[in-house]
C-alpha cells in the first residue's frame, strides 16, 4: 500500500479497541517468567554450551602474541575463538569497530577471544587462562582536549552538517539581548537491565540466531555480511527484548561470537555479554560540547539564534545531531547551526534514545531560561512568543498550506516556508503551566522554602521528529474466525504485541483475545522495527495495510461489495446481509501480506511531535542534595494507540530525563581510554525512591499526514527536554546555574544561599 494522500475516514477511527488503555497482552508471560528472553531459549537447541568473551584491556594498538594453550586445556574447554582461526570475516553496515578484534585494537573492551565450554563457569575460568601481549599506542580520549581538531562530517542523520539562513552573524551583534553559553553533556550509557545476550546454532550452512535485537532485518543482514554468508542462510529470532534504548538496534559481538563459537563447538553456544563489556564494548550515546548563541528583541521575538556541537567518535564514526531541534524548534529570521565530529579512540558512539534531540535540548532549553531571564520574561511565554507553524530552517520549499489548506501563520515566517503537518507546542506550553499551577511560581530564584528545602519549578519544551519507515505485515484467518498477525516488529518493552493485536482487531472486527500475534522473527514480512520512535506508527499501518487486504479477499471470498463492507462482532456486513467472519475461511485460511510505503507526502510536511515538561525540585540547603518532587508532561504526538502503554512510555522517558540531569556520567579514564563506571554500582541510574509522581496529558489530536494510524511517535518525545527542565528548576530553587550535565550536589553546594 503507497501512502502518499493524507488518509482518509477508516476502520481505525472507530476507536473500538485502537485508542483503548488495554493491559499488554504480554504481561502475563512477563509477570509469570513464561516470556522467553535470549538466553533463556534452553528449549530451542539441545545441548547448548556456553560463550565467555575476552576483552581487549588497552583502548588502541596491536596484540603481538596470544597464547591460548591453557585455556584450550582446561576442564570442559571445547573451543578457543580468536581473529587467527575464525576465519575471513567481514563487517556489518551497521558497526564502526569490528566486532572480532587482532591484531589492531580499535577500542577498549573489543572483544578479542571467546571461550566455549560445557558451563559458564569452565568459560569464565579458562578465559583468564589466556595471555595476550600488546603494543599500546597513544590514542584521543579527550573531547575537550580534541575539540580544536574536530572536523565537518560527511553528514548528519536528517540533514546537512551546518545549514545557514539569513545573516546569523550580523543580526546576532546588532540584538538588543544577547546570549552567548557553552553546555556540556556527558557520555552515557544504555544501562538496559538485559544484556546483550545470543544463541546460535548451525544446520550445515544455514544459522540460526536467537537473540536479543530490536532490528531484525538489519541484524539478519550484518551478521551475514560479517560472517560472509548469503542472507537467505541466516534466520534470526528475538521476540522478546529486556530493554534496548537503541544500545540493540546494531549487531553486537555476543551475536557474532556466539555463530563463531558454534561453528568451532559443533554445538548450539550461547553468549551473554557481562556488564562491564556492555559499557566499553557496546555502543555509547556520546558527550557533547554545545555553544548556544541567541540574539532578541527586548520585546522577545528571537532575531538570531546559532548552535554548535560537537562530539566525538571512532574513525568513520557519526556525529551526535544535537542542533537538529534548533533547526525547527523557535522562529527567527537569522540561523546557524554547525556540527563537528572529533575521531576519538573509545568505544563506538552511537544511538540512544532521542539521539540527537535528547543532549540538544539539555542546552537548547537551559539557554532559552537564560534568555528569558535576560529578557524578564516568563519562560513559558518566552517559548509561546518565538512559536512557528512552519520550518524555519527551510526557506521556500514548499507553498506552506496545511493539510487542510489553510495557510500557516507563523509570526513574520515567509508563508513559503514549509509547514508541520500538525504543530501544538503552545497548546502544550499553556495546558501544561495551567495543570502544574505554573502562576504559583516565583520567578525570583532562591526564594521559595518549605520543609526546610528550597523549591524550584522549571519548564522545558520537547520535540522529537516524525520519522516514517516502510513496514510489512502478513494477516491470517481461520476457520475459527481467529486472526493471526505475523511481522518481524520487535517488542523492547513498548507494547508491540498489544497495539498490532489491537490494529488486527479493530481491523476485523473482532475482539482483541481473537488475535495472536507473533514477532521478532526474519522469516516474517519486514518490518520498521523498534527505533527512532517511528515503530508504533509504522508497524501498525503495515498491519492496517495487509488487513485492507485480507478484508477485500474476504469480500471476494463472499460475495460482497468490498466498497461496503463492515466488519463488527465477529460478522462481515454489507447491504443488510451479515455473514460469520469464520464463513470467509471454511475451505481453507486466508492469508494477505502487504507493505505501507511511504511516498512524497512524508516530504511534503514536516512531521514533529511536541510537548512541555514541568519540574518541582527540592534542594537541600545544607547538603546541596536534589530531589525531583512532582513532574508533568503534555504531549502532543497524534492519535495515541493505547494511551495506557503510552503513558508508560512517557514516564519511562521522563525517568531516563532525571538520570541524565542528576546522575549519569561515563566517567573516561583520560590515560588509558576507558569508562571506568562500567557497571550499575558505578554508573547511577535512577531507582523508584528517585521518582515522585509523574503526570502525562495526551493532547487529543490526530495527524492524517503521518498514517493511516493517524499517529506518530510518543516513546522518545518523553525524554527530550526534561533534563533541562530539571536543571532549570534547581536554578530556580537554588540561583545556581549549573551548564555542566550531571548537575550534582559538588557543583552547587559552595554557592548555595545561607541555611539560615
Amino acid at each position: 500500500m503507497k501512502f502518499d494522500t493524507p488518509a482518509e475516514p477508516n476502520a481505525i477511527d472507530q476507536l473500538k479497541v485502537v485508542g483503548q488503555p488495554l493491559d499488554r497482552i504480554d504481561g502475563p508471560m512477563k509477570t509469570t517468567g513464561r516470556a522467553p528472553y535470549a538466553y533463556e531459549r534452553h528449549d530451542v537447541a539441545p545441548n547448548q554450551a556456553y560463550g565467555y568473551v575476552v576483552g581487549s584491556t588497552i583502548a588502541k594498538g596491536k596484540i603481538t602474541s596470544m597464547d591460548i594453550a591453557r585455556a584450550q586445556a582446561a576442564p570442559g574447554v571445547l573451543a578457543v575463538v580468536t581473529a587467527q582461526n575464525a576465519g575471513p570475516l567481514g563487517k556489518g553496515d551497521m558497526n564502526t569497530a569490528t566486532l572480532l578484534g587482532g591484531p589492531e585494537i580499535e577500542h577498549y573492551h573489543q572483544a578479542v577471544a571467546l571461550v566455549v565450554a560445557e558451563t559458564f563457569e569452565q568459560a569464565r575460568d579458562a578465559a583468564q587462562a589466556i595471555r595476550i601481549d600488546y603494543a599500546p599506542a597513544d590514542g584521543a580520549y579527550d573531547l575537550a582536549a580534541s575539540r580544536d581538531k574536530a572536523a565537518k562530517p560527511e553528514k548528519l542523520t536528517g540533514g546537512p552538517p551546518d545549514t545557514a539562513v539569513g545573516d546569523f552573524d550580523g543580526a546576532f551583534a546588532a540584538s538588543e539581548v544577547r546570549l552567548d553559553e557553552t553546555y556540556t553533556t556527558p557520555d552515557e550509557a544504555h544501562a538496559m537491565m538485559e544484556p546483550h545476550a545470543s544463541i546460535a546454532a548451525w544446520n550445515g550452512d544455514e544459522l540460526m540466531v536467537w537473540t536479543s535485537n530490536q532490528m531484525i532485518a538489519w541484524a539478519r543482514k550484518d551478521i551475514a555480511k560479517t560472517l560472509k554468508l548469503a542472507p537467505e542462510k541466516v534466520r534470526v529470532s528475538s521476540p522478546f527484548i529486556g530493554g534496548g534504548f537503541g544500545g540493540k538496534l546494531f549487531v553486537r559481538a555476543d551475536a557474532v561470537l556466539a555463530a563463531l563459537g558454534a561453528r568451532a563447538a559443533k554445538r548450539p553456544v550461547k553468549v551473554a555479554l557481562t556488564r562491564p563489556l556492555m559499557f566499553n564494548n557496546t555502543p555509547h550515546r556520546p558527550a557533547t560540547i554545545q555553544r548556544i548563541r541567541i540574539g532578541a528583541s527586548r520585546e522577545g521575538r528571537i532575531t538570531a539564534i546559532g548552535h554548535e556541537s560537537w562530539s566525538g567518535d571512532l574513525e568513520d564514526g557519526k556525529p551526535d545531531g544535537a542542533v537538529s531541534q534548533t533547526r525547527m524548534l523557535y522562529a527567527g529570521e537569522n540561523r546557524m547551526t554547525t556540527t563537528r565530529l572529533a575521531v576519538l579512540d573509545l568505544p563506538e558512539a552511537n544511538a540512544m534514545r532521542a539521539p540527537g534531540e535528547a543532549t540538544g535540548m539539555m542546552a537548547l532549553e537551559i539557554a532559552m531560561d537564560e534568555m528569558a531571564e535576560k529578557l524578564r520574561l516568563d519562560p513559558v511565554e518566552f517559548r509561546i512568543r518565538n512559536d512557528t507553524q512552519v520550518v524555519p530552517d527551510d526557506p521556500g520549499r514548499a507553498s506552506g498550506s496545511d493539510p487542510q489548506g489553510k495557510a500557516p501563520s507563523a509570526g513574520g515566517d515567509s508563508n513559503q516556508r514549509r509547514a508541520f503537518s500538525q504543530r501544538k507546542l503552545v497548546e502544550c506550553l499553556r495546558l501544561g503551566a495551567d495543570k502544574f499551577g505554573w502562576s504559583s511560581r516565583n520567578p525570583q530564584p532562591a526564594s521559595t522554602r518549605q520543609d526546610g528545602l528550597l523549591i524550584g519549578h522549571g519548564v522545558a519544551a520537547a520535540f522529537r521528529n516524525n520519522q516514517v519507515v516502510k513496514s510489512g505485515a502478513r494477516v491470517r484467518l481461520d476457520a475459527r474466525g481467529a486472526i493471526q498477525v505475523d511481522t518481524d516488529m520487535t517488542d523492547i518493552g513498548t507494547g508491540s504485541y498489544t497495539i498490532i493485536a489491537q490494529t488486527a482487531a479493530e481491523m476485523m472486527g473482532v475482539p482483541i483475545g481473537r488475535v495472536t500475534v507473533r514477532l521478532g522473527d526474519s522469516s516474517f514480512p519486514v518490518s520498521a522495527g523498534s527505533g527512532g520512535q517511528f515503530g508504533g506508527n509504522c508497524s501498525t499501518a503495515g498491519v492496517y495495510a495487509a488487513c485492507v487486504k485480507l478484508r477485500e479477499e474476504i469480500g471476494r471470498k463472499l460475495g460482497f461489495n468490498a466498497a461496503d463492507l463492515v466488519f463488527a462482532d465477529g460478522e462481515v456486513r454489507s447491504g443488510g446481509r451479515s455473514v460469520p467472519l469464520a464463513e470467509a475461511a471454511r475451505d481453507g485460511e486466508l492469508v494477505a501480506e502487504d507493505t505501507i510505503e511511504f511516498g512524497a507526502i512524508a516530504k511534503k510536511y514536516q512531521q514533529s511531535t511536541f510537548g512541555a515538561h514541568f519540574v518541582e525540585v527540592g534542594v537541600d540547603p545544607f547538603t546541596a542534595e536534589i530531589r525531583v518532587r512532582r513532574m508533568l508532561a503534555v504531549c502532543a504526538s497524534g492519535r495515541i494507540l493505547n494511551p495506557k502503554t503510552a503513558r508508560s512510555q512517557v514516564i519511562g522517558a521522563m525517568t531516563m530525563g532525571v538520570g541524565a540531569a542528576l546522575m549519569e556520567d561515563l566517567v573516561v579514564d583520560k590515560r588509558a581510554g576507558f569508562f571506568v563506571n562500567h557497571d550499575l554500582a558505578g554508573y547511577e541510574v535512577p531507582v523508584h525512591a528517585d521518582i515522585p509522581h509523574q503526570d502525562v496529558i495526551f493532547l487529543d489530536e490526530t495527524d492524517p499526514v503521518s498514517s493511516p494510524m493517524k499517529a506518530k511517535g510518543v516513546a522518545e518525545l518523553g525524554i527530550c527536554g526534561v533534563a533541562a527542565a530539571v536543571a532549570n528548576a534547581v536554578y530556580n530553587a537554588t540561583g545556581v546555574r549549573v551548564r555542566d550535565y550531571p548537575v550534582t550536589l559538588d557543583k552547587l553546594i559552595e554557592k548555595l544561599p545561607s541555611a539560615a
